[in-house]
C-alpha cells in the first residue's frame, strides 16, 4: 500500500467522534449537572424505601384493629410489588450513571437519553403509587372516625358527603399527579436541559 493509498484510508475513516480539545471542555462540564442528577437520585431512592417501609408498618403504627391486617397486607403487597419492580430500574439507572465517563459526544448524547429515558420511567412510578396512597389514606381517615363515640360507617354517609368524598379523591389524585411532575422537572428535568443545551453547542461547531 503506497502513500496515496494510506492517505485514502485515513480519509475515509469516520470523524464523528473525534473530539476536540474545546469539546472535550464542554463534554466535562456536563458531568456537573450529572452530579446533581445522581445526588438527587441517590436521596429519592431512600427516601422512598424508607416510604415503602413506613407504609407497611403503618397498621401497627397506627393501631389498626385485627380484622383491617389482612386486607391491608393484601393491598400492600400489590403496592410493594410494583414499587420494587420501579425503585429496582432506578437503581440500576442510577448505577449506570456511576460508571459513565464522557469522553465523547455519542457517550453524552446517550446519557442525556437515558435520563430523558428514567424521567419518564419516575413518572410512571409515582403515577402507578398514587391510586394505593390514596387508598391508604382513605383506610387511615376511616379507620381514624370509626373509632370515635356511637361508631362511624359508611352508611353514616349521605349523598351529599358520598360526592365530597369523590371530589376529594379526584383532587387528591390530580394534585399527587401534578407533585410528581413537578419533582420530575424541579430535581432532574432542569439539569437534563443543561446538557440537551450543551449538545446542542456541539451540534453547531
Amino acid at each position: 500500500m503506497d502513500f496515496n493509498d494510506i492517505q485514502n484510508a485515513w480519509n475515509s475513516e469516520k470523524t464523528d467522534n473525534v473530539v476536540l480539545p474545546d469539546n472535550l471542555e464542554k463534554i466535562n462540564s456536563a458531568n456537573t449537572p450529572l452530579d446533581k442528577i445522581k445526588r438527587n437520585l441517590r436521596n429519592d431512592l431512600i427516601a422512598q424505601t424508607v416510604a415503602v417501609v413506613l407504609i407497611g408498618a403503618s397498621p401497627y403504627m397506627h393501631g389498626f384493629p385485627e380484622k383491617w391486617i389482612v386486607p391491608f397486607y393484601l393491598l400492600f403487597s400489590i403496592f410493594f410489588a410494583v414499587s420494587i419492580y420501579y425503585l429496582i430500574k432506578l437503581y440500576l439507572f442510577y448505577r449506570r450513571l456511576n460508571n459513565i465517563t464522557l469522553k465523547t459526544r455519542d457517550s453524552l448524547y446517550e446519557t442525556y437519553f437515558d435520563i430523558r429515558l428514567n424521567m419518564e420511567l419516575y413518572k410512571t412510578f409515582g403515577f402507578a403509587l398514587t391510586p394505593f396512597l390514596v387508598l391508604f389514606l382513605i383506610g387511615v381517615l376511616y379507620h381514624k372516625y370509626s373509632m370515635k363515640p356511637g361508631g362511624f360507617q359508611l352508611t353514616d354517609f349521605s349523598n351529599g358527603q358520598l360526592t365530597s368524598v369523590f371530589v376529594i379523591v379526584v383532587f387528591c389524585i390530580l394534585f399527587m399527579g401534578l407533585s410528581v411532575e413537578w419533582t420530575v422537572k424541579r430535581f432532574y428535568g432542569k439539569y437534563a436541559k443543561e446538557i440537551k443545551k450543551l449538545i446542542d453547542e456541539l451540534r453547531e461547531e
